[in-house]
């Protein structure tokens, strides 16, 4: 009897923590997306979007300012990640929508050290393994004590209004609207030219 209680709460134990394995795993992997509330208005928003300047991966300072008028999807990107082909997509992303939306990459190393080379390494590997031309930005930290002040603001509703969600995982994207208001948050699972995004373009 005591053998059979065992079994059963041993049993249960597992189901509970195959269900929590689960959804971590569906939050880093699956297609998890969030929205801004319909009815947020823009004054909830209580830091710009447009102030942010930052060093591109060759250096220049890069000012948020000249991104006006247009969506911005902003990815967190990594060179050793399963995710990696992505880059195709928002390539592609980028040379067809390019009239609507800017595409930026910001290489960084949060996840299972992923992205572990210098600025000039990952550069060179964009580019001779995707064609990439779309802007990349020098390597920043999107999670945790270090994380850089632009991923605080994607990730902070007090500064964003609305989202909490930070990266889950390399190739993680936030789409910007073109009034500057953070609209989306997509999980790495959703693919840059699937039908969640480009519905996001029409």
């Amino acid at each position: 009897m005591f053998h059979l209680l065992c079994q059963t709460y041993f049993l249960k134990k597992m189901k509970k923590f195959n269900y929590f394995a689960l959804m971590l795993l569906s939050s880093c992997f699956g297609k998890d997306i969030k929205s801004k509330p319909a009815t947020m208005t823009t004054t909830e928003t209580t830091s710009a979007f447009y102030d942010f300047k930052m060093k591109s991966l060759t250096g220049e300072m890069i000012d948020f300012a000249s991104f006006k008028g247009k969506k911005v999807l902003l990815v967190n990107v990594a060179s050793k990640c399963g995710y990696t082909p992505q880059y195709e997509d928002l390539q592609k992303l980028h040379e067809q929508y390019g009239d609507k939306l800017v595409v930026l990459g910001f290489p960084a190393n949060n996840f299972a050290s992923q992205e572990p080379g210098t600025e000039e390494e990952i550069g060179a590997f964009c580019k001779k393994n995707y064609g990439v031309t779309f802007q990349l930005f020098s390597k920043i930290s999107v999670k945790g004590d270090d994380q850089a002040p632009l991923y605080k603001w994607l990730s902070d509703k007090s500064q964003n209004g609305w989202n909490d969600q930070t990266p889950s995982w390399n190739f993680c994207k936030y789409l910007v609207n073109e009034k500057g208001e953070l609209i989306k948050y997509f999980s790495a699972g959703v693919k840059p030219m699937g039908e969640e995004i480009l519905n996001e373009l029409k």
